[in-house]
């Protein structure tokens, strides 16, 4: 009979619950409110060699002026498919080529614009819930194949899923605070 932990299994999904949340963080950076910054540009992604690459492996993205990004592309044959990345990321962001260079230009945040950063944003928060929730029901499988196999009792199975259940809400507690936090600093004026 294999011994079962259910410290190992709370350790394993908190990790991979913190994974879901950090990756919420580096989503949310990239949503800046009214300042150029290279972390708006760095979770877009391009198709570019028949697969979906990030923005920092085609180009160098830099930050001329505090309303500017430009991405300098380093195959000429690639500079379209960052401008309709770009284009397409749901960033309300329209790019121009110039050359091998293309310039973003930020738009100053309306109150309509910053309407649609927090629809990104919670669309981040709601896709970080789910990778939360995923977690869990695979943790549900593992117990629930644990007591099937008689490795845990039907007592200690129902008292462990209440375990995972107050580790998945503590992560989904934590991502609503992020994402209220992130919703305030883009409606700050």
């Amino acid at each position: 009979m294999a011994e079962f932990s259910i410290s190992t299994l709370k350790d394993d999904i908190s990790r991979r619950m913190d994974g879901a949340i950090e990756v919420l963080h580096r989503e949310l950076a990239g949503l800046r409110t009214g300042r150029a910054a290279t972390s708006l540009l760095e979770p877009v992604t391009v198709s570019a060699y028949g697969s979906e690459m990030p923005m920092n492996q085609v180009g160098t993205i830099g930050v001329p002026e505090p309303r500017m990004l430009t991405v300098q592309v380093w195959d000429k044959g690639l500079v379209s498919a960052v401008e309709k990345a770009i284009r397409d990321s749901g960033l309300g962001l329209n790019p121009a080529a110039d050359g091998q260079m293309v310039r973003v230009p930020i738009p100053a945040l309306t109150e309509e614009r910053r309407g649609e950063l927090s629809k990104v944003a919670h669309k981040y928060a709601e896709e970080a819930r789910v990778a939360v929730r995923n977690v869990r029901r695979h943790a549900m499988d593992e117990l629930k194949e644990s007591e099937k196999n008689g490795d845990i009792s039907e007592d200690a199975y129902h008292g462990y899923t209440e375990e995972v259940q107050k580790v998945t809400d503590a992560h989904v507690t934590k991502i609503d605070e992020i994402i209220a936090h992130k919703e305030t600093e883009i409606m700050q004026v």
